[in-house]
């Protein structure tokens, strides 16, 4: 197991930049294709703005505003896995095994996400 999956976060801020960062690491390992490089560095920035996102959320002017920015974080979240999906680990099955977690993990923000947008309505 790895140790997102040990160690499940409850606060939202930690475990989304916990997220990032191993998103991070994850792009870091990839071979160098140029499917991956582009992927890789959407992948970035949309892991990025998941957390990013939601700490601003947390500084929300109004509902309206708050309700925007956390599905800002859903729809990043959403993103995240997707680029996830596209990125060729080819055949390495550690790296397999990686996108697979971060697969998770991005599922379960999406959920965690849309979960407090219908909660908030």
């Amino acid at each position: 197991m790895t140790k997102m999956q040990d160690e499940k976060q409850y606060d939202l801020e930690d475990r989304t930049l916990a997220f990032a960062q191993t998103v991070r690491v994850f792009v870091r390992e990839l071979p160098k294709t140029v499917g991956n490089i582009e992927d890789g560095k959407q992948l970035v920035r949309a892991s990025g703005s998941v957390g990013a996102n939601y700490i601003e959320t947390n500084e929300a002017l109004s509902k309206k505003d708050f309700l925007f920015r956390i599905k800002l974080c859903r729809k990043e979240a959403k993103e995240s896995r997707y680029r996830l999906k596209l990125a060729d680990a080819q055949d390495n099955m550690e790296q397999g095994q990686k996108r697979e977690v971060l697969e998770q993990e991005a599922t379960e923000l999406m959920n965690i996400f849309g979960s407090i947008v219908r909660k908030s309505e």
